[in-house]
């Protein structure tokens, strides 16, 4: 299991960013510490700034940096299945041409979805699935309708460079990803309690709910802009299912740490 969190904010928010994305990633501490990432965008910018490194989430939360002009998000700690991560490639934010993005499940078709592109596996000794997601979503233009030619178990998000302002999100089956609502955007998270301590730490309201299976979202300036459908994989079995918590003391050094930080 990996965790996944991030925002979409009003630009006119006076949400301290830093502070927000140490929240979601304290949050999540617990899903995974093989390797930890965020990514962000700053207004203007043509590419995405991504920070990854292969430690637990404990290693990075002090240094965590995030501008305070930038609406965009994404974090992610990693407890990996394919992949390697001694290969900084395979380790999340992964980038596929134009999108940057987060993914936690398994992808079973990778391979062969991967294979028709020339700019897949672009690193050396690259093999992380993920990369498969990025693939579709960028070839399709983020179509919705394209994750239903992945295999596998999916709660996702990413940026495509070639979209300023926008975060996608999206959820197949066999992973969950909550959203939460509020005046000054929208969160989303693996798991319901990382809202809940964001709410908390950032002084927020939100309205949470968990994200159906097989929808894409768009969100921008703060808000959804748009909702798609799509046929998730129902029939992917998981024989030997890990538990969602793997790094039980990285959530407790992490959440310690936070609120000496938000102090």
């Amino acid at each position: 299991m990996c965790g996944i969190a991030g925002y979409s904010l009003r630009s006119r928010s006076a949400l301290e960013r830093t502070l927000a994305a140490q929240s979601l990633l304290a949050a999540i501490a617990e899903r995974g510490a093989d390797a930890v990432g965020y990514a962000y965008r700053r207004p203007g910018d043509s590419y995405a700034t991504v920070v990854k490194q292969r430690t637990p989430a404990s290693q990075l939360l002090d240094r965590v940096s995030v501008p305070q002009e930038v609406d965009q998000l994404l974090v992610h700690v990693r407890d990996y299945t394919k992949g390697h991560p001694s290969i900084p490639a395979n380790n999340h934010p992964v980038r596929h041409g134009p999108v940057v993005g987060i993914h936690n499940g398994i992808i079973t078709n990778d391979d062969e979805l991967l294979a028709p592109h020339s700019c897949a596996r672009a690193e050396p000794r690259m093999t992380v699935d993920s990369e498969a997601i990025f693939a579709i979503a960028a070839h399709s233009r983020n179509d919705a309708r394209a994750l239903e030619h992945l295999r596998g178990a999916m709660a996702t998000a990413w940026l495509d460079e070639r979209e300023p302002g926008v975060v996608f999100l999206a959820r197949g089956s066999g992973r969950p990803l909550w959203i939460g609502e509020a005046r000054d955007g929208v969160f989303f998270a693996s798991t319901k309690t990382a809202l809940e301590v964001l709410a908390h730490y950032l002084r927020v309201r939100l309205r949470t709910r968990e994200l159906r299976h097989g929808t894409l979202l768009a969100l921008e300036d703060g808000a959804i802009v748009r909702k798609e459908r799509f046929r998730p994989d129902l029939e992917f079995v998981e024989h030997d299912p890990l538990p969602s918590v793997r790094a039980p003391h990285e959530r407790d050094v992490c959440l310690r740490r936070l609120k000496a930080l938000a102090a």
